[in-house]
């Protein structure tokens, strides 16, 4: 299981059925656009190569917060998007 780091340390499950990390934002090193799903996106919405060293360090590097998943993938996908577009 995925976990996060949410608030002042606490540890959270990654939300089932997400993938927003996955598919807002550009993935240049898989020539992957943004607002597209990853090729690595599983059906079940999870990263195929997670933990494996072929998974880009632009994703390994990603912290998810809070702020950044909401309170729903619709959220995360929002701000994930908008924060594409501010750094695009």
């Amino acid at each position: 299981m995925l976990t996060r780091k949410v608030g002042s340390g606490n540890t959270a499950s990654c939300r089932p059925d997400c993938g927003a990390c996955c598919i807002a934002p550009s993935i240049s090193t898989l020539a992957k656009p943004a607002g597209e799903p990853c090729r690595h996106l599983t059906a079940e919405l999870r990263c195929a190569i997670f933990g494996r060293p072929e998974r880009p360090a632009c994703c390994g590097g990603l912290q998810p917060s809070a702020e950044m998943c909401g309170d729903n993938r619709t959220q995360a996908l929002a701000f994930l998007a908008a924060l594409e577009r501010a750094t695009s």
